[in-house]
């Protein structure tokens, strides 16, 4: 389980937000929305086999560029069964570990603003694969997850109802959830 959350009635923090904070950043953006639009950037520089890593250290957003206060290296390869040499998590279970992460958070905030105190919330996801489709054997197989399923287990206030309502906040508002559930353009092009 994961930390208690703390709510300080002084700076109105609600499971790790500072909720007052939260609402001055939609008040914000109601009044320039300009200033929601961000943009991620990730390098990917290939090392061996299936061995990429990739690096983060800057973002665009509020009308202007970010360094992170941390650079991020994060490295991707296959299980020796896939032929990789296991020195990472595979792509796929980086987007496992995205939507995880999104959804999370995005029930954490909207708890929060609401109110709602979070004690502990796990979760456990698992995804369909069938390599048919990425190994060009069969066009009629996707060549990414067939299903994925995520199950939650939360400690929070409030009735099962009411749960069962904060859960359903990190499917509609998380960007990844979104990202992976709808067609979303995406070019990939050689350098020139």
């Amino acid at each position: 389980m994961g930390q208690h959350a703390k709510v300080d009635e002084r700076t109105k923090i609600i499971n790790g937000v500072k909720v007052d904070e939260l609402f001055g950043t939609i008040d914000a953006v109601k009044k320039a929305p300009v200033i929601a639009t961000f943009k991620f950037r990730a390098e990917n520089q290939w090392q061996d086999g299936g061995h990429n890593r990739t690096t983060i250290t800057n973002f665009y957003g509020t009308q202007q560029d970010h360094e992170h206060q941390n650079s991020f290296v994060l490295d991707a390869d296959e299980p020796p069964l896939l032929l990789g040499r296991d020195k990472g998590p595979n792509p796929v279970e980086y987007l496992l570990t995205a939507l995880a992460s999104c959804v999370t958070t995005s029930i954490v905030y909207h708890a929060a603003a609401r109110g709602i105190t979070i004690r502990s919330m796990d979760s456990r996801l698992e995804g369909d694969l069938d390599l048919q489709g990425f190994l060009g054997i069969r066009d009629d197989v996707p060549r990414g997850y067939k299903e994925i399923r995520m199950v939650v287990d939360i400690d929070a206030d409030g009735s099962p109802e009411e749960l069962e309502e904060i859960v359903k906040l990190g499917p509609t508002y998380s960007p990844v959830y979104d990202t992976i559930t709808r067609p979303v353009p995406v070019s990939v092009q050689l350098k020139k």
